[in-house]
């Protein structure tokens, strides 16, 4: 890192690389932060997290309580150690509270004056955040597994939705109605997910073992349907052919660039997708344990080189190599099994939350012996290169090159 800091300062190397470098090395020290706690409110398994990309300041939660609770991640103490306050709450005494368990908390992407909750009542709720009352109350007729905003739309406002129906619904923010019905699947749609890249391009999954990816202005069907065989009919069965995995899929996130498509599946499986030609890149991440018969909140690391994701795996976030599918390490702190996870770009810190009712922190933690370490080898030469996990130094060379 020394090395880098040189280069920078005399001119000679890319302020990119450096801030890729440091932000892949903190990305490889997480650890659980025993001087950081959040404020514990839920009386009930966290089931969703989302962080605002406005100032990284403010982290939603949703419960199976029905709670929903906004948190202040920043400290103001002066300690080192310090908890995350939750500065209000939807709660069972609120008239407006969910009935029955939280979904899906979305924060507005361009405002923290607005975020968007979903239920298994079989309502969504456009929130007030000043108010905690809701400006918009979308029902529907079935229970709601997960809505979506997109991070970047500026030309509409929708909000995808999937339920127990097979149809996937598009409800308007600037109309309060819903507005286009997308059909296809033929069981519940477990997870819906805009692109980051093109604000019109969606992707859903489904408990018939499909992913669907569309693009909303047509009204012919879906673009594609994705399939683990990339078209190889010969090692598909009958019942499995365009099939993402062998059970219910329910987890969707696209990489920070939309260039790639991650799914989970009921088999146990992570696949890692060409999300412009919807071909499987074949990458093997072994067994992912997947045991959710709901939507799986994982998500994956940004600005770092290489990328990684993090995923829920029983009480535990295993952290892959997204490229290789090579297995980083455990994160192992909670008490029960985790639903959701969050990465929070700016300090590339993680927060999860589980049935243990417990959100907890991962935070980028060098010891003393590292710091050292890297110092006797900064000295030698070897510059810009992690002293955390030497299986990855091969991709730090290679990102200097």
């Amino acid at each position: 890192m020394l090395g880098f800091l040189t280069a920078r300062q005399a001119g000679l190397d890319d302020p990119l690389r450096l801030r890729r470098a440091e932000a892949t090395r903190r990305v490889l020290c997480l650890k659980l932060n025993p001087d950081r706690d959040v404020d514990r409110i839920h009386g009930n398994g966290i089931n969703t997290i989302d962080i605002e990309a406005v100032e990284g300041r403010y982290m939603l939660s949703g419960g199976a309580d029905g709670v929903i609770v906004i948190y202040d991640l920043e400290n103001f103490s002066g300690k080192l150690q310090y908890t995350c306050k939750a500065v209000c709450t939807v709660g069972r005494s609120s008239r407006y509270v969910h009935k029955f368990s939280v979904e899906t908390v979305q924060w507005y992407p361009y405002d923290t004056g607005m975020f968007v909750s979903s239920s298994f009542d079989k309502t969504m709720k456009v929130w007030d955040t000043e108010t905690l009352k809701p400006a918009e109350v979308f029902e529907f007729e079935d229970n709601v597994y997960n809505h979506h905003l997109s991070p970047i739309a500026r030309k509409h406002g929708l909000i995808a939705v999937g339920t127990k129906n097979p149809k996937v619904q598009l409800c308007d923010l600037k109309s309060g109605s819903r507005i286009q019905v997308l059909q296809g699947h033929r069981a519940e749609v477990l997870s819906v997910r805009w692109s980051p890249r093109y604000e019109y391009i969606l992707a859903t999954a489904s408990a018939d073992s499909k992913v669907k990816v569309w693009d909303v202005r047509r009204a012919s069907g879906s673009l594609f349907t994705l399939d683990q065989h990339n078209g190889d009919k010969s090692k598909a069965s009958a019942e499995a052919v365009n099939t993402a995995h062998n059970g219910r899929v329910n987890g969707l996130c696209f990489t920070g660039d939309g260039l790639y498509l991650l799914t989970t599946g009921t088999d146990d499986r992570m696949r890692l997708w060409n999300s412009a030609t919807g071909e499987n890149t074949l990458v093997n991440y072994g067994k992912v344990c997947n045991e959710s018969r709901k939507r799986l909140q994982f998500t994956v690391s940004r600005g770092c080189s290489p990328e990684f994701v993090f995923v829920p795996c029983g009480s535990s976030v295993a952290v892959y190599a997204l490229h290789t599918g090579e297995l980083v390490t455990m994160l192992r702190g909670h008490y029960n099994n985790v639903d959701c996870c969050e990465f929070h770009p700016d300090y590339q810190e993680l927060y999860s939350g589980g049935k243990d009712c417990n959100i907890l922190a991962w935070v980028p933690v060098l010891r003393a012996a590292d710091v050292e370490e890297e110092s006797n080898r900064e000295n030698k030469g070897a510059t810009g290169q992690s002293t955390v996990n030497p299986a990855f130094q091969d991709a730090w060379s290679s990102d200097e090159d």
